[in-house]
């Protein structure tokens, strides 16, 4: 079997390239990911020998770089979430709800990543929490789970917020739950104008206090009045908010999160090709009911387009609000269950992915390849090289 192609591989043929094609204007941030990228799961992070106590294999196991934007690394980290998240589900239908940034807010945004990907998670939530304890709508105080996608299936930057949210909430004094109506949430019209009009109150305030910065083909937007007529720009246009049908259950709630949660802007397996120096990948043509299609770039181009992604050290790309706040999300989960007279869930237990000194092996397989054994530890493999401290961002 043909060994699968990974963006590890792209970034270790032509990363050098890129770096030259881009110097001086490639950030730390950026640098970081093509280094855990590149290092992860060989011997530049060290690992550990394993061996069957049946027929005696052995073999290398390297340790993962647990870097968030890397497509190796996003399996463990996914099924603690979800054991996690298993816990919390409330026996009612889940609506999935996504705000997107038109085009111009997007450009504004990359140029301003922590302080405008900000603004667009709190935009988001405080819509759907203001709509929602509307008596004229729902009157309640709803939850919402919320992870930021930056990426579009071409890899263009299209910052958006998946949020889902349980079909319902605690009603405003917290004595009994309120269903929505069957298979409706919320007036999307209504989330599209309030989301607009909270996210360009919080960009011009952003603005005004010196936050935001500009270059490029948006330098002119540091002068107060070209800015202004930016915002007067986005207020005429429609800004989109799209509501998609109902969860059937709440495994399918579970299934849906798992992909969303930790999905990287590439998954290696969409990856095709490399060859002579480009890049050929799936994408699917949502204009034309997800057709599935190829794509090939310069690998310089896709390595530039996947780095569009990278997110600020210590940003938070997955959020709780409502009666999902982190503060007191277990307290009002229980008193859910007890308006809804359910008992608690149990939660699946978590895949043990550390081994105790932090350096999480996605590899840490436990049954022989080759007999069906058991594999044990005998030996630890250090790192190949070690002159740099190496440092991954796992928030």
């Amino acid at each position: 079997m043909a060994a699968t192609l990974e963006v590890a591989d792209i970034f270790r043929r032509h990363g050098e390239a890129f770096r030259q094609a881009h110097v001086g204007h490639l950030g730390r941030d950026e640098r970081r990911v093509m280094g855990a990228i590149t290092a992860c799961r060989t011997a530049a992070l060290g690992g550990h020998v394993e061996q069957c106590d049946d027929c005696g294999m052995s073999r290398i196991a390297y340790n993962s770089c647990r870097n968030r934007h890397c497509p190796k690394c996003q399996g463990p980290a996914r099924v603690q979430w979800l054991a996690e998240r298993q816990a919390e589900l409330l026996p009612v239908p889940y609506f999935h709800v996504v705000f997107t940034l038109p085009a111009p807010a997007g450009a504004v945004a990359f140029q301003n990543k922590p302080i405008v990907y900000a603004i667009l998670f709190r935009a988001a939530a405080e819509t759907l929490t203001t709509i929602a304890a509307d008596p004229r709508h729902l009157g309640a105080q709803v939850g919402v789970t919320a992870v930021l996608h930056t990426w579009g299936q071409t890899l263009q930057h299209h910052p958006h917020i998946h949020c889902v949210v349980p079909g319902g909430g605690l009603s405003l004094d917290g004595t009994h739950w309120i269903a929505c109506r069957p298979g409706f949430f919320l007036p999307v019209r209504v989330l599209s104008r309030l989301f607009r009009r909270l996210f360009l109150q919080d960009l011009q305030k952003a603005f005004a206090a010196g936050q935001l910065h500009f270059f490029g083909d948006l330098a002119g937007l540091a002068e107060a009045a070209a800015f202004t007529v930016r915002l007067d720009e986005l207020r005429r246009i429609n800004w989109v908010v799209y509501a998609k049908p109902p969860f059937g259950s709440p495994e399918q709630v579970l299934a849906y999160l798992g992909r969303y949660t930790h999905r990287v802007a590439i998954a290696n397996s969409r990856l095709i090709a490399l060859t002579d120096g480009k890049v050929t990948f799936t994408w699917k043509d949502y204009r034309e009911d997800g057709k599935t299609n190829a794509m090939t770039l310069d690998a310089v181009e896709f390595i530039r387009r996947f780095l569009l992604h990278t997110l600020p050290t210590g940003f938070h790309r997955i959020r709780y609000y409502g009666f999902l706040a982190n503060g007191d999300r277990s307290d009002n989960i229980a008193l859910c269950r007890r308006l809804l007279t359910v008992r608690p869930a149990n939660a699946a237990p978590a895949t043990d992915h550390d081994s105790g000194d932090h350096q999480i092996n996605t590899c840490d397989f436990t049954i022989c390849p080759e007999c069906g054994g058991t594999m044990r530890r005998i030996a630890v493999v250090p790192r190949f090289f070690s002159h740099q401290p190496f440092r991954c961002d796992t928030s």
